[in-house]
C-alpha cells in the first residue's frame, strides 16, 4: 500500500504522529459539538486555537517527518547493506 512517495512501512512509522492527531482532531470536534463548558467567546475561541494551533502543528511535523524517512530511505537502498565492508583499494 502506498500513498504517493510513502510506502506500508513509512505509514507504520507515522503512526506514532497520527493517533495523536486524531485525538487532537476528536476532541476539537467535540468541543464545538458538546459544548462541556458552556460557550464564552474568549475561553472557548481560546481552547480551540490551542487545540486547531496543535493540530496544524502536528500535521505539518508529520508531513515533513514523512518526507524524511522516505528520502532516508530511499538513499539508503542505493548502499550496501549493514555489514558489508567496501572494497579496498591498494
Amino acid at each position: 500500500m502506498e500513498i504517493g512517495p510513502l510506502d506500508h512501512e513509512t505509514l507504520l512509522d507515522l503512526t506514532v504522529n497520527v493517533i495523536p492527531l486524531g485525538m487532537l482532531v476528536f476532541f476539537f470536534v467535540a468541543f464545538i459539538v458538546a459544548s462541556p463548558f458552556g460557550w464564552n467567546s474568549v475561553t472557548s475561541g481560546l481552547q480551540l486555537g490551542i487545540v486547531g494551533t496543535m493540530m496544524v502543528l502536528l500535521t505539518i511535523l508529520t508531513y515533513y517527518s514523512g518526507r524524511a524517512i522516505a528520502n532516508a530511505e530511499r538513499d539508503g537502498e542505493s548502499e550496501e547493506p549493514p555489514g558489508v565492508l567496501p572494497e579496498t583499494r591498494e
